[in-house]
Order: C-alpha cells, then sequence, then structure tokens
C-alpha cells in the first residue's frame, strides 16, 4: 500500500494543489483545513508523513507540531510563508523533520516528502556510513582516510551528523561550533562550512546540504563518490 501523507493547510487552493501533486506522485492523501482538532485527526491515521502549515485557524502549526511531536516520530514538514520565520521555528526546538517556505515549488514539496520518508524508513536501521567520527581521538575519517579538521570544522559535523535530515540554522551551529560561546557572524559558520565541504569532496563524498536562507543539513545518503554525483 502507498504512504499516507497528511495535508493541513486552511488556503484550499494550496491544499488542493499539494494533494494533486502527491496524489500523481502515487501517495494517498487526506486533508484538513483548520487546526481544530487535528492532533487528534492525526492520531486516528495511520499516516506516514505529515505537511503542517504554520499559520491555521483554531490552533497554529506550532502547537500541533508540539503535540503530534509528544506521541510520535511522524515526519513532519512545516510550511511557512516567511524566510526568516523558519530561523525562529528552528530556534523552538519543534522536532520538525523539515521547513518549507511560501511560495514553493510543489514539486520541491514531494521530493522533500519522498527524503523524509526515505529517512524515516532508515530510522533504526544499521546504516554502513562513509564519514566516521571518533570522539575519542577527535577526528573525522572517510572510508578510513583521516581528514584534517580543524576543531572548529570537526565539532560542525559533529554537530550536524547527531541528526541526519535535520535542518539547523547558523545560530545553532555557532553555538556547537565555538565552547567558549564567543561572538562570531554568520558569515563566518558560512566560511567553516565551505572549508568543510571542500575537505569533504576532496575526500569524495558530499554530505552536507545548503538550506536557503536557513541554514545546513546532513544527508547521509549524499555521502557518496563526489564524481559519481558529478556525471
Amino acid at each position: 500500500m502507498s504512504a499516507l501523507v497528511l495535508v493541513i493547510e486552511d488556503e484550499p487552493k494550496i491544499a488542493a494543489l499539494l494533494r494533486d501533486y502527491l496524489v500523481a506522485a502515487g501517495y494517498r492523501v487526506g486533508v484538513r483545513e483548520t487546526g481544530e482538532g487535528a492532533i487528534e485527526w492525526v492520531r486516528a491515521q495511520a499516516a506516514d508523513a505529515l505537511l503542517l502549515d504554520l499559520m491555521l485557524p483554531g490552533m497554529d502549526g506550532l502547537a500541533i507540531c508540539r503535540g503530534v511531536r509528544a506521541q510520535s516520530d511522524l515526519p513532519i514538514l512545516m510550511i511557512t510563508a516567511r524566510v526568516e520565520e523558519i530561523d525562529r521555528l528552528l530556534g523552538l526546538e519543534l522536532g520538525a523533520d523539515d521547513y518549507i517556505c511560501k511560495p514553493f515549488s510543489p514539486r520541491e514539496v514531494v521530493a522533500r516528502v519522498r527524503a523524509v520518508l526515505r529517512r524515516a524508513a532508515a530510522r533504526g536501521q544499521p546504516q554502513a556510513s562513509a564519514v566516521e567520527l571518533d570522539d575519542d581521538r577527535f577526528e573525522a575519517r572517510v572510508r578510513g582516510r583521516r581528514l584534517e579538521l580543524t576543531p572548529v570544522e570537526l565539532r560542525l559535523l559533529r554537530k550536524l551528523s547527531q541528526q541526519p535530515g535535520r535542518v539547523y540554522s547558523r545560530a545553532q551551529l555557532i553555538d556547537a561550533a565555538y565552547e567558549d560561546h564567543r561572538v562570531v557572524s554568520e558569515r563566518t559558520v558560512d566560511s567553516h562550512i565551505k572549508n568543510l565541504r571542500r575537505k569533504l569532496a576532496d575526500a569524495g563524498v558530499d554530505p552536507i546540504a545548503s538550506v536557503y536562507g536557513v541554514g545546513y543539513r546532513y544527508e547521509p545518503d549524499a555521502a557518496e563518490d563526489a564524481s559519481t554525483r558529478s556525471t
């Protein structure tokens, strides 16, 4: 049976658009246009993923996300109308699996749903990873080859890889990278990430993805031969 994706979106045209594209992609879809009773509705469904709008009548997406997450690890994709709002959502540690900003491409949403479902299916299964972190030796290796990383780069890699697929804001990465809590700019984090990605790419992997306007995520599925990815 195909995966069931729930959509809670109060704009009928957007809800219909998401439903049509998800159905065309082979998913079963349930749609709700209000937040009132949404937590109970989600609980009653044997759903595989949830697309959740932030601003809803009855109960907003923040409360619904917290309520659903308190009861299950159902993959949740939050939808918001402003890029800057995503940074605030990240700071609230809601536990959502991904964040989508309006206006969006319906094809991109389908791709994001497919990605979170793939990650959910892989949870709890032993995964062979090309990138290995050795906390005792404070070093990282790619297929057994040691990477020459700075302490900041290693902390960033550790933070990102702790929860694959999760989006981290630059502010969260600053806190993880600098244990003395010094004040640094977001541009500094971008520079460290750029250097880290270059070193990983030189070793043949590319697991760190940029999330426009928000931050970065770690995608273990992308930790494969970079030359193969580019062909």
